[in-house]
């Protein structure tokens, strides 16, 4: 067995791997146009897949060396829209061997150039829900936690959390408590519950400014372009927690484009745990008809609205 972690861990850390991809149809929201959460998924599938190449599937990694498979970090930038029934050529390729850290980039069927390029990082988390005194084969150890974050807390937490993590900032709160559905190995949010949070954060955002989804497209048939977004976890969220999740304007870029962040945190302790920070780059591009679109500048209504 050690012989086949090494001959696996040299796949992983070493070899470059491709995988035919197509984006899922719940991923189409407006028109035929898919929308960066799935996206994503379509980048953590290929990163899933890399791991099944190399020997070392999720399910093995769980059942037999106890180690929850954790995209820690996703980095992705959207350079072509993608589409309903369009197939995507992923390729995954190590950049490091010290870490698990991955470049993805997806090219459509029958195109040259990159359409999605992301940077993944990966933690293999020893699983103790099940049994606590699990222990990791040596082979894996350097690249596994007991625990995602858990070092550092901040602030006493105010009574009024949401109000206390939005004072004189242009942002927008939210509590949540974490369901069932949007996590995994048994106790944790997982990568897809984050972008599952971060697209719902944009639309509640949009709509306490007065300029909801619905109503710039019922209004203008403009919709929200992402060109960019980054999730990192910080610590570990678990499911049925409350989570605080904060939506900030940082940056109003030419009229055109306008990046935001997202962090999210629970209260343990009375003290207040960032479990994740990420980014999101939004534009509007108006849709002409079914198949094309056009970005355009945001007027003084949107401007406003962003701006606070």
């Amino acid at each position: 067995m050690s012989t086949d972690l090494q001959t696996a861990l040299k796949a992983l850390l070493t070899t470059t791997t491709t995988v035919s991809l197509r984006p899922r149809y719940e991923g189409n929201n407006i028109n035929t146009w898919i929308g960066f959460k799935h996206v994503n998924y379509l980048v953590e599938e290929a990163v899933l897949e890399h791991f099944r190449a190399a020997g070392l599937p999720t399910r093995e990694l769980f059942e037999s060396y106890g180690l929850g498979l954790e995209i820690s970090t996703i980095d992705t930038r959207i350079l072509n829209a993608f589409h309903l029934d369009e197939v995507g050529t992923a390729t995954v390729t190590p950049s490091s061997e010290s870490e698990l850290a991955f470049r993805v980039v997806i090219t459509k069927e029958g195109k040259s150039g990159k359409d999605v390029t992301s940077k993944v990082k990966v933690t293999l988390r020893r699983e103790t829900y099940v049994a606590p005194a699990n222990v990791v084969p040596a082979e894996l150890a350097p690249f596994s936690v007991d625990r995602i974050g858990g070092t550092e807390t901040g602030a006493d937490a105010e009574d009024d959390v949401l109000a206390q993590l939005t004072r004189d900032q242009n942002a927008y709160g939210w509590k949540w408590r974490i369901p069932y559905p949007y996590c995994h190995n048994n106790e944790r949010l997982q990568m897809s519950g984050y972008l599952r949070l971060m697209e719902e954060v944009v639309e509640l955002f949009l709509a306490d400014r007065g300029i909801s989804i619905k109503t710039l497209l019922d209004e203008r048939k403009w919709i929200p372009v992402v060109p960019h977004s980054k999730i990192t976890q910080v610590d570990e969220a678990w499911m049925e927690e409350d989570l605080y999740t904060i939506y900030t304007v940082e940056e109003v870029f030419k009229d055109v484009t306008y990046t935001s962040r997202m962090d999210t945190y629970v209260v343990r302790d009375g003290k207040l745990v960032l479990t994740s920070t990420g980014t999101i780059t939004h534009g509007y591009a108006i849709f002409h008809d079914r198949r094309d679109w056009s970005l355009v500048n945001f007027d003084e209504r949107v401007l406003k609205a962003l701006r606070g």
